[in-house]
């Protein structure tokens, strides 16, 4: 073998292992933001947050960045937090990000926080949001069925365990909204959570507050 084919054999090799190799997702810039997990509420799908998604990209987030999420809402909270641990890795394998930030509306704030309490999810977790959150139960639960809602109801069991001891555990920075005008999640006290940064919106109705312009305003202020 000549010289110069001796040389050129070290960068084939590295050019043939690059082929062979699987394929890793490269690392995320350094400012890029967190990944956001939208998690909807109950009876709803991913589209719900096509508004708030729209004025994050408005915003400066790459469209990448944004997951829509979508479950079916039917089944318990915890079978949907088990499924948004898979989901959440999904998205960090796929980004390349150490961590991603949870938007939830409604009863999405339920299975969000049972994988935050229970399945090692604030290790993944930068910051949480609930947007018009049953936190502690609402009587407009009794008015459906199914697991998921039985589960809103005030006193149920899933709420009795996930409230007790710390609400806001772990390294997570938790913030709620709640409106005095939501029909649906009453009182509006029962949004709130002890350790997390609670606000209360204008008179908006329960799906209007994902849509709202100065709520999202906030809610990028606090996951950025």
């Amino acid at each position: 073998m000549n010289s110069r084919c001796r040389r050129s054999a070290p960068a084939l090799a590295l050019g043939l292992a690059a082929l062979l190799l699987p394929h890793q997702a490269s690392a995320a810039p350094s400012d890029a933001p967190d990944p956001v997990v939208f998690v909807h509420g109950w009876n709803s799908s991913g589209s719900t947050w096509d508004t708030m998604a729209g004025r994050f990209r408005a915003a400066g987030w790459p469209a990448d960045r944004l997951h829509q999420w979508t479950y079916p809402s039917g089944q318990s909270n915890a079978a949907t937090a088990a499924a948004l641990a898979d989901e959440v890795d999904r998205v960090l394998a796929a980004t390349g990000a150490a961590r991603v930030d949870l938007v939830a509306h409604s009863m999405g704030s339920l299975s969000s926080r049972h994988y935050l309490r229970n399945l090692g999810g604030t290790a993944k977790v930068d910051a949480w949001v609930s947007l018009a959150g049953p936190n502690h139960g609402t009587d407009a639960a009794r008015l459906c069925a199914g697991p998921a809602c039985t589960e809103m109801r005030p006193g149920s069991a899933f709420l009795q365990a996930l409230n007790t001891g710390d609400e806001t555990p772990g390294a997570t920075r938790y913030a709620t909204w709640a409106s005095p005008c939501d029909v649906f999640v009453l009182p509006a006290s029962t949004v709130a959570l002890d350790g997390a940064e609670n606000r209360t919106t204008a008179c908006l109705g329960h799906t209007n507050l994902h849509r709202d312009a100065a709520v999202h305003a906030e809610v990028a202020a606090h996951v950025r």
